[in-house]
């Protein structure tokens, strides 16, 4: 069994204020969400609180940069501590916030562990929205809460986007979205950037327990992956309370089996829950709700058989899947376990003799179901769209005709799409093949740590905040 430790994120430091004299609810989530007995039901530690500054945009104007900067900044840095020092532990850290800015702090704690592993951590974005908006592709940036994606990718502003000197905390490569809308404002600019990505019409036509073992093969050349979830990915039929809701998203049901594939692996280091704004929830139902769904998607952690966390480290030889741009398989995973050559078979396969991926998919997708929602919808036969409109891994994409400014210039008035960063690309490392390595257990005490400072009314949507 893998101990779960709940972790209070509370920060609305990255979103607009509602009105000119509120300030987001978000905020008030963690509280919330422990109210319907989260901590119980998960049979979690309780790993305590972040305390974010003071919400107080003050005099903050368009083309200031990203509101709350030093803020989110010192927010991010306490916050990678405290998830280094639970996965020190071995625990598997469920994070939740507060806004999407949370994910700084978590892509900060990734960042470090992969240096010191040697290896590269991935990010699953479950998210109704790209959050990818940057100084490249927008006339002015605000509010962190729609630039999360960016900013961790390496896009932005330095205070943000390279803390401890440390830029991109995720490479593009190791990125995979689901759950965005089929029209996403910023969907191109993903694409252009080599960023993989499941929309919801393609998540649906694929089934979410099928979408959770595809994640997993795009990210096979990572040591271990972070999870991110915007409540907003949700339809606003049954989630409205969120800041941004926008039609198209998905059921309760189909989060529950996406975060249960997603989770259901060792290599899963953790989880955030983001976006959540009780203000909008009077009655509690919503909350109760995405407990509901959290604790039945986290079942596999705390599963009696659910193997400890495994890092993965690199071999020496570049990967024969960046020849094709397609993800090794999960059968072609499985061959590559069972070489002669190996000692033994990672713990993640274990069990798998005799399992295509349609079997794993079904022991995942019998997770029950809430009455009026048929399981058919949710898995579809072999052979959907695997990512609909992007294209795979290794494969060429043009980038449009412009650069991306330098922290501090103005925003370029050309196309949208953009490669790494200046300064970036150059920095990157080989892509490697990864095999586990070592026991089945965390990076190790102390690995993580900093040695030197070195519906009513809607909102309107993220995309657009300015604050």
């Amino acid at each position: 069994m893998r101990r779960i430790a709940v972790l209070d994120a509370p920060t609305n430091l990255g979103l607009r204020p509602p009105t000119p004299t509120s300030v987001p609810g978000c905020a008030k989530a963690p509280g919330a969400l422990r109210d319907h007995d989260l901590l119980a039901r998960l049979r979690a530690r309780d790993a305590g609180c972040v305390t974010p500054a003071r919400y107080d945009p003050g005099d903050w104007r368009p083309g200031d940069g990203v509101c709350h900067a030093r803020e989110i900044a010192d927010y991010s840095l306490a916050l990678a501590e405290r998830i280094g020092s639970i996965i020190d532990r071995g625990e598997f850290p469920v994070v939740l916030g507060g806004d999407c800015s949370v994910l700084l702090g978590s892509a900060l704690a990734m960042h470090r562990l992969g240096e010191a592993v040697g290896g590269r951590i991935g990010l699953v974005f479950v998210d109704g929205h790209s959050d990818f908006r940057h100084p490249g592709n927008a006339s002015y940036v605000g509010a962190a809460a729609g630039e999360d994606l960016a900013l961790v990718t390496g896009r932005g502003q330095a205070d943000l986007a390279a803390l401890e000197g440390r830029r991109p905390y995720f490479r593009d490569i190791d990125v995979v979205v689901l759950g965005i809308r089929a029209q996403d404002e910023y969907r191109l600019d993903l694409q252009a950037a080599g960023i993989t990505t499941r929309p919801v019409p393609a998540l649906r036509a694929e089934g979410a327990a099928r979408t959770a073992q595809w994640a997993h093969e795009q990210l096979a050349d990572c040591a271990g992956y972070w999870v991110h979830i915007d409540v907003d990915v949700l339809d606003p039929a049954v989630m409205p309370a969120v800041d941004a809701p926008d039609p198209g998203g998905i059921a309760f049901a189909e989060l529950e089996i996406l975060l249960a594939g997603l989770v259901d692996t060792p290599h899963c280091l953790g989880v955030e829950v983001t976006v959540f704004d009780p203000d909008y929830d009077p009655d509690g139902s919503y909350a109760a709700e995405i407990v509901n769904t959290v604790v039945a998607g986290l079942a596999p952690v705390t599963a009696p058989e659910a193997v400890p966390p495994r890092l993965l480290s690199a071999r020496p030889t570049p990967s024969p899947r960046r020849g094709n741009g397609r993800a090794a398989t999960a059968t072609e995973r499985l061959d590559r376990a069972e070489r002669p050559d190996r000692a033994e078979r990672p713990d993640a396969l274990a069990g798998l003799d005799g399992l295509d991926g349609l079997d794993r998919a079904e022991r995942v997708a019998r997770l029950e179901f809430p009455a009026g929602i048929d399981p058919a919808d949710s898995d579809a036969a072999d052979g959907g769209p695997a990512g609909v409109g992007v294209p795979g891994v290794g494969s060429s994409v043009s980038a449009l005709p412009y650069d991306v400014p330098a922290d501090g210039e103005s925003p370029g008035t050309g196309g949208r799409a953009h490669s790494e960063p200046s300064g970036v690309a150059a920095s990157v490392a080989p892509l490697v093949e990864r095999e586990p390595v070592g026991p089945p257990a965390s990076a190790g005490p102390g690995l993580l740590r900093r040695t030197s400072p070195s519906p009513q009314n809607p909102p309107a949507r993220r995309e657009a905040d300015t604050a």
